[in-house]
């Protein structure tokens, strides 16, 4: 695959992720009285295949054709294996959130309407951090390499 067509995938799935942190983020402003039940529980089942499906393009197409063009780049590779702990506790993070959406909409605690807000703020404040990485310093290696299989 060429790395053009690399980096736009990789510019799809940012653009999934920062879409998905516009409609958590909406849903923390309106939290706890103005909020739509069928919403929520929409967000609750798409944040995971959301993440899911960025995260394994990355882990198992992405960063390993960047290790084999840039294997030698010791930074790069440190780089690389702190993205994919990001995945890992982002991957939590939202299995976390998925749950306490479900249990908001459907009612079943009360006490999440005063932790749901921060809990969404946390997890796409962070989000937004990691995308932000990739989109400034993963694409250009993309966008500017010409490299090919």
């Amino acid at each position: 695959m060429l790395n053009q067509e690399m980096a736009n995938i990789l510019q799809s799935n940012l653009n999934a992720q920062f879409d998905l942190c516009q409609k958590l983020e909406e849903l923390a402003d309106k939290l706890p009285h103005d909020v739509d039940q069928q919403k929520c529980l929409t967000l609750a089942r798409i944040i995971s295949p959301v993440l899911k499906q960025a995260h394994d393009y990355e882990e198992y197409t992405l960063f390993p054709k960047l290790r084999e063009w840039f294997g030698d780049n010791v930074q790069l590779m440190g780089t690389l294996e702190r993205l994919r702990f990001e995945h890992w506790e982002d991957e939590s993070f939202a299995d976390e959130l998925r749950e306490s959406l479900v249990g908001f909409a459907g009612g079943q605690d009360s006490e999440m309407t005063k932790s749901l807000p921060y809990m969404l703020r946390g997890f796409f404040e962070g989000l937004r951090r990691h995308t932000a990485f990739e989109r400034e310093h993963i694409l250009p290696i993309l966008q500017n390499t010409q490299l090919q299989d």
